[in-house]
């Protein structure tokens, strides 16, 4: 049996060789290396480049290598075929790192000072401390949990909002349509980590900056699709919105031309904020297969009528 995959070929390299480490038994093929098409029997992928379930007619498990699966279109995978999106602590730790980053540089007036290096200006400007800055998170799984408690340790009030109700200690909760407008009328640092659904595309434009407190700034580590790129250059040009740090964009990577690029009050960032880190998800996905053969749940199973 022959597990395939189908992402950054040099990375691949580096699954094969710790998987032949921790399971020899398991045959790794790197795309488009994959000897008969039948002995493969789970993909692992990021960029789909063939009809996985015609090409593959043993295959029992599609497994994403990163944190979410909007890459991939479901509606051309068969029901019967599971999805498993990445589950493991490498992602989750280089979020935890990432959102820390991204929200006190907005707290301390980092693009501010970037600006004015670049203009030979010397101009201090008024410290707010942690406990006047509220900060909140949208979308409360794992990635948004453990954001939350990274942010605790400095004092900040926290929020985070979600589709489905959750009890979060020393985090205040909100749920649904009915808690949006709340949510965002106490933030002043939003981060946005939801997932990229037909609900959440386009979610962050000039409707939602319209109901944050005058000034607020955006954190956006989920997906560009989450962006409305003419309503945040408005806002921001506008002074409804102070600053953004964006670690994702659409399309990645940005045209030459895009405002993106230079815009004084924007940081931008590679898509970088959390990476699969090998070491760590190949033990997942190892996990993950000794489940399968089991017949137990397997972590990060999508549920497809939510698209996550």
């Amino acid at each position: 049996m022959a597990l395939l995959y189908m992402a950054d070929p040099a990375r691949g390299e580096v699954w094969r060789r710790l998987i032949g480490e921790m399971a020899p038994d398991i045959d790794v093929r790197i795309w488009p290396d994959m000897g008969d098409p039948a002995d493969i029997r789970w993909v692992a992928v990021w960029d789909v480049r063939v009809d996985l379930a015609a090409t593959f007619p043993n295959l029992e498990v599609i497994f994403s290598t990163g944190a979410g699966v909007d890459h991939l279109d479901l509606t051309r995978i068969p029901p019967g075929i599971p999805v498993v999106r990445m589950v493991e602590p490498g992602i989750v730790e280089g979020m935890v790192e990432y959102v820390t980053m991204a929200v006190l540089a907005l707290h301390r007036d980092l693009p501010t000072y970037i600006d004015q290096q670049k203009r030979n200006l010397w101009v201090p400007h008024y410290e707010t401390p942690a406990a006047q800055r509220r900060v909140g998170v949208m979308g409360l799984g794992s990635l948004g949990q453990a954001a939350l408690g990274g942010l605790a340790t400095f004092g900040f009030p926290l929020a985070g909002w979600s589709r489905s109700p959750r009890d979060i200690p020393n985090v205040e909760t909100f749920t649904g349509e009915a808690g949006l407008a709340p949510f965002l009328a106490r933030t002043d640092i939003l981060v946005c980590l939801l997932p990229l659904t037909a609900e959440t595309r386009g979610i962050l434009d000039a409707r939602l900056f319209a109901q944050l407190p005058a000034g607020a700034r955006i954190v956006n580590a989920g997906r560009g699709g989450h962006v409305v790129a003419t309503d945040l250059i408005a806002a921001l040009d506008a002074g409804r919105l102070s600053a953004a740090v964006l670690d994702v964009t659409e399309p990645e990577p940005l045209p030459p031309e895009h405002p993106f690029w230079s815009h004084p009050r924007i940081l931008l960032t590679p898509h970088v904020a959390s990476l699969t880190r090998p070491e760590t998800a190949v033990v997942s996905l190892l996990e993950n297969l000794r489940r399968h053969a089991a017949g137990e749940p397997m972590i990060g199973l999508v549920e497809r009528s939510r698209g996550y």
